[in-house]
């Protein structure tokens, strides 16, 4: 087997993120991949000898991709509650907008790997690591936040993410995403 071009595997895993988030699994063929990419016939199949392979190897790269993220949001340290009530509308807002493909290509990995054992442990250490970051990242910001707490807040977070991004395009304004962020870190508690 010829040695492999890794600019040419991640533009494969690239077309294959951007065939999730546009077809859905069941569009993340070889050749719909090959296609996307702009790739000769056979490509995709000789750095990936199955779909579940080409499966797990786009879900890595998008775990690749969304730690580069996490260390460029780590860069950014709000003062106070105001400040992180921007920095997540910021997030959410971002996740909605230019990235939203990578977001409903995770989407339908998430729910392929209930099916797929290997998909499964290639997405777990997203899981895994937005944990222990936003755990880390609150004692940075001096939040007094339970450690055992953190996955409940990753849980509201995702489920507002999940929201936003499988809403229609281009039908989530700032203030939707506003009202969300500020009900996350100040509670729905009524005041009167």
């Amino acid at each position: 087997m010829p040695p492999t071009n890794p600019a040419r595997r991640q533009a494969l895993t690239d077309a294959a993120i951007d065939l999730l988030a546009a077809s859905g699994v069941h569009g993340v063929t070889h050749r719909a991949v090959e296609k996307e990419a702009g790739l000769p016939t056979g490509t995709a199949s000789n750095y990936f000898r199955s779909r579940e392979a080409l499966l797990v190897a786009a879900a890595e790269r998008v775990v690749e991709l969304h730690l580069a993220d996490m260390d460029q949001a780590a860069e950014h340290r709000p003062a106070g509650d105001a400040d992180l009530v921007e920095m997540l509308t910021e997030s959410l807002l971002a996740a909605v907008t230019t990235l939203r493909h990578r977001y409903l290509a995770i989407f339908e990995l998430q729910l392929e790997a209930v099916r797929r054992p290997a998909l499964a442990a290639a997405l777990a250490g997203l899981q895994e690591v937005a944990v222990r970051f936003t755990a880390e990242y609150h004692d940075q910001l001096g939040l007094k936040i339970a450690r055992e707490k953190v996955p409940a807040l990753i849980a509201l977070y995702g489920s507002a993410l999940f929201a936003l991004v499988s809403a229609p395009a281009g039908s989530v304004t700032r203030p939707v995403v506003e009202d969300i962020v500020d009900t996350m870190v100040y509670g729905s508690a009524v005041s009167g």
